[in-house]
């Protein structure tokens, strides 16, 4: 296809400003989808009401006349021949106008009738008459100096010259069964729709279009995975395994079951493993993947277990040490603070193969780290790590299988995208014992209720985290800090309880001797902001309060709420705010993870799922997978349909779609 400098009227001024707003090339312009229509429906001068908006199109009468007041102000008077009658019409600031408003000349005009003067005050007045008694104008986003007719122009121009070269992404057999049009005539329409009707027909093909190729590109990566046979060899002994799961100190639930069953099978497949554990907090999925790696231990490699936190990293150790205990593995703990001596027996230990399992932080990806035949390669809470520090371990090995860990429970319609290239194991089923949250939402007015049940808590041997948003006070904010509540919870309890705090802008060891003392209970009062969502179990924390929960998603607050209710004492949830108590309720009725992520995508979007902002709706400009979830499910579908149909092997366009997946892979 030509260049986008081709097209007639762009210029290396506009051609600049279309660069600005992301446009590069013709493809590029042709998609650029209007972000909303205004529709002008030509009204009858006798049937609006006096100060109301007007839509009204006939024909210049007099001669506009201009009058000037003072620099910068302008007003022009002219008279307007309409089907319904004469009308006055004025207009502020477009003087430019005068010479094109000759008498004869058809034009519609936008603005508010004054009905005792019969004059229309103009905020528009637009070259032309209307062609129906409806018309459905195109607005898009610009930039200045770069006007919604100059880009309807640039579009239009482009259609024109290069139409015949725009080819359809979508199978003919789905465009026939869907009577889809091609997709020339669709962007005509998209960009100039007549009918409020066909304007919806080309918007859902053009929109299932963007998606059959986003999934198609998933399933294709997929499939690639599974042929590449790339995978390690292993033999399994399951009676060992089953053997194992046995002597676990308490019974797995079916969905931890059926993890360990997807698990084991991947690792025996010839192909390498890419899998998602996903489930709500305190789901176990922890003990799911240890026997994971007790699997690729009995076929005879290596596993690395990754955590974000060194207090989770250890925790995660003494827990895996306990569990193996009397099957003769050896594990090993690795993280910042190992001692120089330490390192050195643990890396002479990877590389000649006596150590079997190393659980740490970001200290198993350092050079010095090289192993004897690692296999398998967890990543504990896989989005608090950067896409190269996940790739670094996986590089470690030759092709060791990949398992992803997390507890921020993912909408489907997110599992669908974000996680659509691999597999999924969900633990939804909570262990039997577990406890539901008593969450309650009260006002900062409350807070004295609040400080009277957190003492009810403390009295009984207990202990309570408070979170704040903030660390330290901002001119532009009023969010309590974790100062401010230090000195609040001094004031309130004075030296009756050890209170403490934790945030993200600590040295890691500092934070970590913190938590520690927490969960010794020299601490009783733990102040944070969000460092403590992932991580440390601390059976005796029976009480989470969080001020200013407005600012944070739903999902956030569950994950927080999640740090208590893990031993056998009944806990609560204490959210605090003046405003969004709606949304908060929510929190106060459901305690599934799943169905609260569902309910935060609903009213957020997909902003916040992994408390970090994600602007723009992934890659797609005009489908939005929120709304367009039953588009999506059937262009994933028919994308697999199509790609598995060795019948089309041949198809041009198949073939284009698979070298527009190489060439960006590469």
């Amino acid at each position: 296809m030509a260049e986008l400098k081709d097209v007639k009227g762009v210029g290396p001024k506009s051609l600049s400003l279309l660069n600005k707003i992301g446009i590069y090339t013709i493809d590029d312009l042709v998609t650029h989808y209007p972000f909303r229509y205004d529709i002008l429906e030509r009204n009858d001068l006798s049937k609006v009401d006096d100060g109301n908006k007007i839509v009204i199109d006939g024909k210049v009468e007099s001669i506009p006349i201009l009058m000037r007041f003072k620099a910068g102000l302008n007003k022009m008077n002219f008279r307007l021949v309409t089907q319904s009658g004469v009308v006055g019409v004025s207009i502020f600031n477009r003087a430019f106008l005068k010479n094109q408003l000759s008498v004869g000349t058809g034009i519609t005009v936008i603005g508010k009738l004054d009905k005792s003067k019969n004059v229309i005050t103009a905020s528009d007045i637009k070259m032309d008459l209307l062609s129906n008694s409806v018309r459905i104008e195109p607005v898009y986003h610009c930039t200045s100096g770069l006007t919604n007719k100059n880009m309807s122009t640039y579009i239009n121009m482009a259609l024109l010259q290069y139409g015949k070269e725009i080819l359809d992404n979508i199978p003919d057999e789905y465009i026939e069964r869907y009577h889809f049009l091609n997709k020339k005539t669709s962007l005509n329409i998209i960009h100039n729709p007549s009918t409020s009707e066909k304007l919806k027909d080309v918007t859902i093909r053009l929109k299932y279009e963007e998606l059959f190729e986003f999934m198609f590109k998933i399933n294709y990566l997929k499939q690639m995975n599974r042929k590449k046979n790339n995978g390690l060899e292993r033999v399994i002994d399951h009676d060992k395994l089953n053997d194992f799961i046995k002597h676990i100190p308490f019974k797995l639930t079916n969905d931890q079951m059926s993890a360990i069953a997807d698990i084991t099978s991947d690792l025996e497949q010839p192909h390498r493993m890419n899998r998602l554990l996903q489930g709500d907090v305190g789901s176990g999925k922890t003990v799911v993947a240890f026997t994971g790696m007790y699997a690729n231990y009995l076929s005879g490699y290596q596993s690395a277990l990754m955590a974000p936190t060194e207090i989770l990293a250890v925790q995660h150790y003494n827990n895996l040490v306990s569990f193996l205990a009397g099957t003769g593995v050896k594990v090993a703990l690795l993280t910042g603070s190992t001692s120089k001596k330490e390192k050195n027996d643990i890396y002479k230990g990877l590389m000649d193969g006596t150590i079997h399992m190393v659980i740490g932080t970001h200290a198993l990806i350092q050079d010095e780290v090289v192993y004897h035949n690692l296999g398998l390669v967890i990543t504990d809470e896989q989005h608090r790590f950067g896409v190269h520090q996940r790739a670094n371990l996986q590089n470690k090995g030759k092709t060791p299988d990949v398992l992803y860990m997390s507890a921020t429970p993912i909408p489907r319609t997110y599992a669908l995208t974000i996680f659509g290239d691999m597999d999924v194991s969900t633990i939804k089923e909570r262990p039997k014992g577990r406890q539901k949250i008593d969450t309650f939402v009260k006002k900062n007015s409350e807070i004295k209720d609040v400080l009277e049940m957190m003492y009810q808590e403390l009295k009984e041997g207990h202990q309570v985290y408070v979170i704040a948003p903030l660390i330290e006070e901002s001119e532009n904010s009023d969010l309590t800090t974790v100062n401010e509540l230090k000195d609040q919870m001094k004031l309130a309890f004075k030296d009756l309880y050890k209170i403490d705090i934790v945030h993200g802008k600590m040295a890691g060891g500092a934070k970590d001797i913190i938590m520690n003392q927490f969960k010794e209970n020299k601490v009783q009062i733990l102040i944070s902001t969000t460092v403590v969502e992932v991580g440390v179990d601390v059976p005796n924390a029976t009480m989470m309060i969080i001020f200013d929960a407005d600012r944070f998603g739903l999902s956030t607050l569950h994950q927080l709420r999640g740090r208590v209710g893990r031993g056998s004492s009944k806990s609560k949830c204490i959210l605090i705010s003046d405003s969004d108590a709606e949304r908060l309720q929510i929190m106060e009725r459901e305690d599934d993870g799943f169905v609260i992520s569902e309910e935060d995508f609903k009213l957020r979007g997909h902003g916040d799922l992994f408390g970090t902002k994600q602007s723009g709706d992934m890659s797609f400009k005009i489908a939005n997978i929120k709304n367009d979830y039953k588009i999506l499910l059937q262009a994933k579908k028919d994308s697999k349909e199509y790609l598995l149909n060795k019948e089309t092997d041949n198809d041009l366009l198949k073939q284009r779609l698979i070298r527009s997946i190489s060439s960006k892979e590469s």
